[in-house]
């Protein structure tokens, strides 16, 4: 892609029509490489850093943003020579992309893959404090204690696991479900978390990372994000 009006660049990443980037612009709201852009300023989307309200703005047209439903029973790795299915078969075509986190064999839902390494670390750093949001079913009744118990700290093997949040979203006959939202990512942290205080999981569905949700993608589906999620991901990331 060749130099481009920095408006284009804007338009592009979903920030409006080239008028509204233009607004955006003789707002003093846009920043090309830490400094002010101009009406008539040109970029390079592939090198150049453009910002709008100090929010880095994802320009760079070989840069691929995917959600995927993983299903249960698929490795979160590219190609594992030791396992069964991994996620090489459910890839589109185009530019390679990765996972960001993982998901355990057993556990389905949203996984989100890219090239975007930036965005990458910082998704899956728990210093970042992203949030991963889960539904979980369970063999037991959920109570309020159960769910008190998950929000103040679990002590596992590896240390205390804390849920930054964590609700009923049903019961009955014996059993329930809980939805779970985390900011870390150690190994099965959820499953034994809910094990540790008396609730073992049957399904584990995660349905949300940021501002990304699951949504209707059935097992084994990938859609590109939007330019919006993309931007309110970048948001979420601190980048």
């Amino acid at each position: 892609m060749a130099v481009e009006r920095v408006q284009k660049t804007l338009a592009r990443a979903g920030f409006g029509s080239r008028r509204a980037c233009e607004e955006l612009i003789a707002a003093g709201r846009v920043e090309i490489n830490g400094r002010q852009a101009s009406l008539g300023d040109r970029v390079d989307p592939r090198v150049d850093e453009v910002r709008v309200d100090g929010h880095r703005v994802s320009a760079d047209p070989g840069l691929r943003y995917l959600a995927l439903h993983k299903p249960r029973g698929v490795t979160s790795s590219m190609r594992d020579p030791h396992a069964e299915r991994d996620l090489t078969r459910l890839l589109p075509r185009g530019p390679r992309v990765f996972a960001v986190g993982r998901l355990d064999r057993e556990t389905e839902g949203l996984l989100l893959l890219t090239n975007d390494g930036d965005l990458a670390h910082r998704l899956a750093h728990p210093r970042h404090g992203v949030e991963k949001e889960y539904l979980a079913e369970v063999d037991g009744a959920p109570t309020a204690r159960h769910l008190a118990r998950l929000r103040r700290g679990v002590r596992l093997e590896d240390g205390l696991a804390r849920a930054a949040d964590a609700r009923l979203a049903g019961r009955s006959a014996g059993r329930g479900a809980v939805r779970v939202v985390m900011t870390e990512g150690r190994k099965r942290e959820v499953r034994r978390m809910l094990e540790a205080v008396g609730l073992p999981v049957r399904r584990l569905i995660r349905t949300r990372v940021g501002p990304v949700r699951l949504g209707r993608l059935r097992p084994g589906e990938t859609r590109e994000l939007t330019a919006q999620e993309v931007r309110a991901l970048y948001r979420a990331a601190g980048l």
